[in-house]
């Protein structure tokens, strides 16, 4: 099945079944330049406080006046309760970061597939265990494409970054003899500047990895002419199994219709193409009502079972007309024929006794 060129966009119900399996349209250079640009853009704001963090961890629980001042000496509860106070130290500190980088994925997930959770991506696949299917992979185009990507990723971030290093070269001359926390301090919001200007960069080149992403996407996802076919025979169901069911509703439909003749007061005829049964009821409708009518071959079926029942049939081919076009099975007629059917019916009424 689906044999042939892909060359339909993918439906709507392909891209769902597309998504539950966890194929989505992910670019890994957006994420790795979101979380980027948040990290390096907040380590550049915090730096002198983290920097003031890390250092009174080590003074308040690593320097010598503070080893030297444990009550009990080192025994082995005293290092690890040591242990565990630096640890939550250093845990509180790097908390802003971590939290940073869990909210930028995240954030960067949903930005381009929104919420999803699905566990078809964990199931294994013996298929990828195979030798010959990973040697075959290793030169597909998708490997050469992300070659080329991360070669050309490197080599320009890194001439920015071996730019922006020479422009700072000059500079570290000048620490020199200066105060180490200042100087450590500027050296750092110089290289977070170098960091986001690579950051600026790898902008682009994940724009034009999301561009490629889509494009490749879309592409994988195409289908074949029979493929669209086949599945909305499978939603809309086939054209002929409904046919069939058509059929079938309009043979019941017939088939009920049939069973109101009998009750008709008169069937109005073409003569032989159209055939419709009016009744006239004061207690349930205030004019007559259609309760069947028919071409061709119904007409006849018509006009046959009025002729077992002794329902009086009358030939009036522009009534039979407009009654065949202007009304449904169970309409009242329109007022502009009440004066012809009421003619007929005082004729009928007449030929069975019922007025004189």
């Amino acid at each position: 099945m689906g044999g042939g060129e892909k060359t339909e966009r993918a439906t709507a119900k392909k891209r769902r079944d597309t998504r539950r399996k966890g194929q989505v349209r992910r670019s890994t250079e957006v994420n790795t330049v979101i979380c980027a640009v948040l990290m390096f853009g907040l380590l550049y704001v915090i730096w002198p406080w983290y920097t003031d963090r890390m250092a009174s961890v080590f003074i308040e629980h690593l320097s010598p006046q503070s080893i030297m001042h444990v009550s009990g000496g080192l025994n082995i509860q005293e290092v690890t309760g040591l242990f565990t106070r630096v640890m939550i130290g250093f845990f509180l500190t790097i908390f802003p970061l971590l939290g940073t980088a869990l909210v930028a994925g995240v954030l960067a997930n949903v930005l381009q597939i929104g919420f999803m959770f699905t566990t078809q991506t964990l199931k294994v696949k013996l298929s990828k265990l195979n030798p010959v299917n990973g040697f075959k992979q290793m030169f597909s185009p998708r490997k050469l494409v992300d070659l080329t990507k991360n070669i050309l990723k490197v080599t320009v971030v890194g001439y920015v970054a071996y730019t922006g290093y020479m422009e700072l070269l000059e500079e570290f001359a000048g620490y020199i003899g200066q105060d180490v926390r200042a100087s450590f301090l500027n050296i750092m919001r110089n290289a977070f500047m170098i960091a986001l200007r690579m950051c600026i960069v790898m902008v682009f080149i994940a724009v034009a990895d999301f561009l490629y992403t889509n494009w490749k996407y879309e592409k994988d996802i195409r289908m074949t002419k029979q493929e669209v076919k086949d599945e909305y025979k499978m939603l809309e169901g086939d054209p002929k199994i409904k046919g069939k069911i058509r059929q079938k509703q309009m043979q019941m439909s017939a088939m009920r219709m049939m069973q109101q003749v009998p009750e008709a007061d008169v069937v109005i005829t073409n003569p032989t193409h159209y055939a419709v049964a009016l009744r006239y009821d004061d207690t349930v409708s205030s004019a007559p009502t259609v309760t069947a009518k028919g071409q061709d071959y119904i007409a006849r079926k018509i006009r046959e079972v009025a002729t077992e029942h002794s329902v009086e049939i009358v030939e009036n081919p522009p009534l039979a007309q407009s009654l065949f076009a202007m009304c449904e099975v169970g309409d009242e007629i329109p007022d502009d024929l009440y004066q012809a059917v009421a003619d007929i019916l005082v004729f009928v009424y007449r030929q069975k006794g019922r007025i004189k």
